[in-house]
């Protein structure tokens, strides 16, 4: 299950009637262990829509080095196959994320994207939160204890965050139940 503090919605649109459910796969490339791909699959299920996965392959990425690509590429693929296995269609585009999925989202009914915490991340999904007219939710699936719930100060050391996680962590580590979608793409 999905704890209500791992999700975020980072706009105000409600839910439409439309094609299929969108899930951005950005900073989690992996079907295993992955909470937004988990609540993606449970929301289409609930809609009674498919699910399409849509990954954007930034031509600038920052410092990426051709290594960085081919590691990546390795991984969608693996990725990819994984996806389709289980009846999810697959999008991988050579475009700007923010933009490739603003153009995708015109058809879904509703957006998820896995968190991210770098400046170019949180600089994407604030675009695409602005500029897409369905409702974008941010799921938090890199980390055991969600950041928020972590700490609500910024700690100045291990030695200060370690007592608060431990007492967090019970609530928060859960297993990612294999679930497939109901429909296909």
């Amino acid at each position: 299950m999905i704890t209500p503090e791992r999700t975020e919605k980072l706009n105000g649109s409600t839910i439409k009637n439309r094609k299929f459910l969108l899930y951005w796969m950005q900073s989690s490339v992996r079907v295993e262990n992955n909470l937004a791909l988990a609540y993606a699959i449970s929301r289409a299920n609930g809609l009674n829509k498919p699910l399409v996965v849509f990954f954007g392959i930034a031509r600038d990425y920052p410092e990426a080095n051709l290594r960085h690509y081919h590691f990546l590429l390795e991984g969608l693929r693996e990725a990819k196959n994984a996806l389709e296995e289980i009846g999810i269609k697959t999008v991988v585009s050579y475009e700007s994320p923010a933009k490739g999925i603003v153009e995708l989202a015109k058809e879904s009914c509703l957006t998820v994207v896995d968190k991210g915490y770098l400046k170019l991340l949180k600089t994407w999904y604030s675009f695409a939160a602005e500029n897409m007219d369905c409702p974008l939710v941010q799921v938090e699936d890199n980390v055991v204890v969600p950041v928020k719930e972590a700490s609500v100060k910024e700690e100045y050391s291990a030695a200060t965050l370690r007592p608060k996680l431990s007492e967090k962590i019970h609530a928060f580590l859960t297993r990612v139940e294999k679930t497939s979608p109901k429909r296909d793409a």
